[in-house]
């Protein structure tokens, strides 16, 4: 019964990346990256400048529950940075060889626009409680598109997608790194890992921004030094690598061999399973940060794409074929041990496994929020959010009896439905953030804190609850 289950999620899934996102993904991050004159690009200095920005008038945020820029980047950042930079990243070279790694790279260039699109919509429709803000995809639907059915079946997808699926996924990775490291039974792993959750989670998003910005910055850090490390012992074989990848992506002997076309899928899916552009997970946590302008957490979140994809993915990628191990004799987390121990030795094991440990529980705890919102989106009963909570630690838990395989299968497929659900959204409501981008330049250019107010949307005042 499960062998079916499985089948027919994998061709589902199959179908779907083949016929329907690819293009959707592809064709909508070139058409932002035109339409705005590739602002992830000439706006990277501010960028960098407001992620270190509370973004509210006074340089902080405006009561203690409120949520800063850097801290909703943190958030969005914890989600990315998880098993996919670890785990997707060597399944990406194993099944689709090192020119995958070129496909996620161009994917994350031209899809930074996306997430600025989706991070902007986030702000600009997000709404108001006591405890500060939320927001996302299943709002703007609601309140910008003004279809409630879309944002029910968005937030449907999004619970199962990320309050379970996805974090299924993580503890998967989790387990299977300490099972090789330290010998951990899975089920034991499984059953630390949902205590540790239901710690977190039941302390809402404050807690949950305040857990990722400790351990985030840290871990990532600690990734790329020891990362780094490997490429400078290895500095020669940098260039073969550079070369390597392209030729991959490129070469004649892919086109005739017919795996060009699995090259390309598999840079997309993993490339969007790991810095989430277009996807409408980040928007969750863009929504949470105080701001004067939509469009500054907008360029926030597009930075997360490059942190995650360019630096982070890149040096997993430099990691495995810079150690010289067979990328086809083994998949996901273990490929990437196995890379590590063969450069730093037997230790590697451990680093590895303490790395995606930090890496796939931070991302675990913030798609345990991201579910929230949306759960938000039908009941503020708290009972609900209770058995929400309690089902959510359960999957962790489940997750790590899974196989890989079927994990992978499930995330694909569950990635590829809120992936055109919210596509078709942005695109819909793409004037908007036009309009929001003019604005926001034509008060830099006079040299002015940019500031929105609801009122200069007259037509859509009414549904902007959080701009006064």
């Amino acid at each position: 019964m499960l062998a079916e289950i499985h089948r027919l999620i994998d061709v589902a899934q199959d179908w779907l990346w083949t016929y329907v996102n690819i293009g959707l993904l592809v064709g909508c991050a070139i058409f932002f990256t035109f339409r705005m004159r590739g602002i992830q690009f000439r706006l990277f200095g501010d960028m960098v400048r407001q992620m270190f920005r509370s973004g509210s008038v006074s340089g902080e945020p405006s009561g203690k529950k409120q949520i800063s820029s850097f801290q909703a980047f943190i958030v969005a950042l914890a989600s990315r940075i998880g098993t996919g930079n670890l785990a997707g990243v060597a399944t990406a070279i194993s099944v689709g060889g090192p020119g995958a790694i070129f496909w996620m790279w161009l994917m994350a260039l031209l899809g930074a626009a996306t997430a600025f699109v989706e991070s902007t919509l986030a702000q600009l429709y997000k709404r108001r409680t006591g405890a500060g803000y939320y927001g996302g995809p299943a709002y703007y639907m609601r309140h910008g598109l003004h279809r409630r059915w879309m944002g029910v079946i968005f937030s449907v997808l999004m619970i199962i997608t990320f309050g379970f699926a996805n974090n299924a996924m993580q503890s998967n990775t989790i387990a299977l790194a300490c099972l090789q490291a330290f010998d951990i039974p899975l089920e034991w792993m499984g059953i630390v890992l949902c205590l540790l959750t239901m710690a977190v989670i039941f302390g809402g998003i404050q807690r949950i921004a305040h857990v990722s910005s400790a351990v985030v910055p840290v871990m990532a850090v600690a990734y790329l030094v020891i990362t780094l490390y490997v490429m400078v012992t290895n500095y020669a074989l940098v260039p073969s690598v550079l070369q390597l990848i392209v030729e991959n992506a490129f070469g004649m002997s892919q086109v005739a061999g017919g795996t060009l076309g699995t090259i390309v899928m598999m840079g997309i899916k993993r490339g969007l399973f790991s810095n989430e552009a277009g996807e409408g997970s980040a928007p969750n946590a863009a929504a949470t940060a105080e701001v004067t302008h939509p469009v500054k957490q907008g360029l926030v979140q597009a930075l997360g794409v490059f942190v995650d994809t360019l630096v982070v993915c890149s040096c997993t990628a430099f990691l495995i074929l810079c150690s010289g191990v067979d990328y086809r004799a083994s998949n996901g987390i273990q490929l990437t041990q196995n890379a590590l121990v063969a450069e730093i030795g037997t230790w590697g094991n451990y680093v590895i496994a303490l790395m995606i440990w930090m890496f796939a529980f931070s991302t675990i705890i913030a798609n345990c929020y991201y579910g929230e919102t949306n759960l938000l989106f039908f009941t503020k009963n708290k009972g609900a959010l209770f058995i929400y909570r309690i089902i959510a630690a359960a999957f962790v838990m489940g997750g790590t009896l899974m196989t890989l395989d079927f994990a992978w299968s499930m995330i694909d497929l569950c990635m590829a439905l809120i992936t055109i659900c919210n596509l078709i959204a942005i695109v819909w409501l793409y004037p908007k953030v036009h309009y929001l981008v003019a604005d926001f330049m034509a008060q830099r250019a006079e040299r002015r804190d940019p500031v929105f107010r609801r009122s200069q949307m007259p037509d859509i005042e009414k549904d902007l609850e959080a701009w006064d």
